[in-house]
């Protein structure tokens, strides 16, 4: 199981009675948060009274693989000069809890013992500073730790951090390049993986193909019969059906012989293969594996790293991409060729198989459905050439109001927030991408605590968005 280092400042001044409150009151918080929050243990270190005994704890974290980051809190005056040593050191996400032991102050009992104690309003305060002097990133919890929001947000920071480990080892296969001439799906593939962890490398398409040719046909039926007890089969073509689940099949085992978690393609570069991936791609990203079209790798990252921070939540995360307006209602119809993930469907999926008009190989199979409603945002990473950017959109999706039966492939459908023109604007001031990993299990507090912890340019457009502001100061 993951672990954060529960780390509680204090110093010898106090006498070792109270250093034993001290340890006795960490013991206690640790204890609530174990019992209330999901999938982690918070371990409590020796106590940082000292710059030796800091540097050691910090040392160990960085070093221990299960510990994913670091939750600090200063019970009494921690003077700042000692953590300095440590915090050079510091390789995780840090956490400051910024609580008390106690929730209200005992008026009737109140002394001067009781201040000494319990004085993380002096202590923290201290603590923050030598952060902000050192320029060190950290989220701030603020609250009595046994509040629903105290929880609710270290929650938050540990599934964030989680998906930040995943980050920083994910390995994408990236089969064949980009589309020709498309500039946004582009980018510095040696930067992103210094800023953001990610390692791609591109695979021949003949490697993947040379792993279809492998696949039994018993693999092929048993998941043939899977797959129609889970969905819907709505094609006589199972010639096309099969070949997709050979392709799912050879791309498993080609992910996991290169312990990958995302992938991308491109329909330009085929050669070998029968069909464009569809069906194939849609049950990988079912499972967890980002995706996106026409070699963009950064955006299959982010589908990744998204889902995995939404492990467990109800809703969705996954690929898309903007397809067309409709003006009089103001929203957006999403799809793509293909490649739309099957968590985003409100009913059963249909297994169809439809002609393909781009590419130039047979009929492929695929999942057609509608999309599922609730608010959520449309995320876009962009290479400027001097930094990342991140864009995130508030958005609505909707029940698509009229039915399109000619749409051979599953879609959804979305209001921008605040409107649609102002939204689209800034969007196409920020430079955001067609493609976009689009969620509605991940909040915009989460989505800041990623891009701190990347260190990356955020663009947020929603409510709030000043246009006047934003067309002054974007791109400066």
């Amino acid at each position: 199981m993951d672990k954060i280092y529960f780390l509680t400042g204090s110093q010898f001044l106090y006498g070792d009675e109270a250093l034993l409150k001290v340890r006795n009151d960490a013991e206690k918080i640790a204890s609530y948060f174990n019992a209330h929050l999901k999938n982690v243990e918070i371990i409590v270190t020796d106590l940082c009274t000292t710059s030796e005994a800091i540097e050691t704890i910090i040392k160990q974290a960085n070093y221990d693989d299960e510990v994913i980051g670091v939750m600090a809190w200063m019970h009494t005056f921690s003077p700042s000069k000692m953590w300095i040593r440590g915090l050079k050191l510091l390789q995780k996400p840090y956490l400051h809890l910024h609580t008390q032991a106690n929730k209200e102050i005992p008026y009737p009992t109140i002394d001067m013992d009781f201040m000494n104690l319990n004085q993380s309003a002096h202590g923290d305060k201290e603590h923050s500073f030598i952060l902000t002097r050192m320029h060190i990133n950290r989220e701030i919890a603020i609250g009595y730790y046994q509040d629903s929001s105290v929880l609710k947000k270290i929650q938050s920071w540990v599934d964030v951090i989680r998906a930040y480990k995943f980050s920083k080892h994910l390995n994408i296969v990236r089969f064949g390049d980009n589309m020709r001439d498309v500039a946004v799906t582009e980018g510095d593939k040696v930067e992103a993986e210094i800023v953001l962890g990610w390692s791609c490398n591109t695979y021949a398409v003949g490697d993947l193909v040379s792993k279809v040719a492998e696949i039994k046909d018993e693999e092929v039926e048993a998941t043939f019969h899977a797959l129609t007890k889970k969905y819907i089969l709505n094609t006589e073509n199972i010639h096309a059906v099969n070949e997709q689940i050979k392709y799912y099949l050879a791309m498993k085992k080609f992910f996991a012989l290169h312990k990958a978690s995302a992938f991308s393609n491109t329909f330009e570069d085929l050669y070998g293969m029968e069909e464009l991936p569809g069906l194939a791609t849609q049950l990988l990203m079912d499972e967890g594996i980002g995706y996106a079209g026409e070699g963009d790798w950064k955006t299959a990252a982010l589908d990744a790293v998204i889902m995995k921070l939404a492990e467990g939540r109800k809703g969705a995360t996954g690929f898309m991409e903007d397809y067309t307006y409709d003006f009089e209602k103001e929203c957006v119809l999403g799809a793509h060729m293909l490649e739309v993930s099957p968590r985003f469907a409100e009913t059963t999926p249909k297994i169809e198989v439809h002609p393909l008009s781009i590419g130039g190989k047979q009929d492929p199979a695929r999942l057609v459905f509608e999309g599922t409603q609730g608010d959520g945002y449309a995320l876009s990473l962009i290479d400027l050439g001097t930094h990342f950017r991140l864009i995130a959109q508030a958005i609505t999706l909707i029940k698509e109001e009229e039915s399109m039966p000619n749409l051979p492939v599953a879609s959804i459908m979305w209001k921008i927030r605040p409107t649609f023109k102002d939204g689209v604007k800034a969007w196409l001031l920020a430079g955001g991408a067609h493609h976009s990993v689009v969620t509605t299990q991940v909040s915009l507090d989460e989505i800041k605590m990623l891009a701190n912890l990347y260190n990356l340019e955020l663009i947020v457009i929603d409510e709030h968005l000043d246009m006047s502001k934003f067309e002054r100061e974007i791109n400066k």
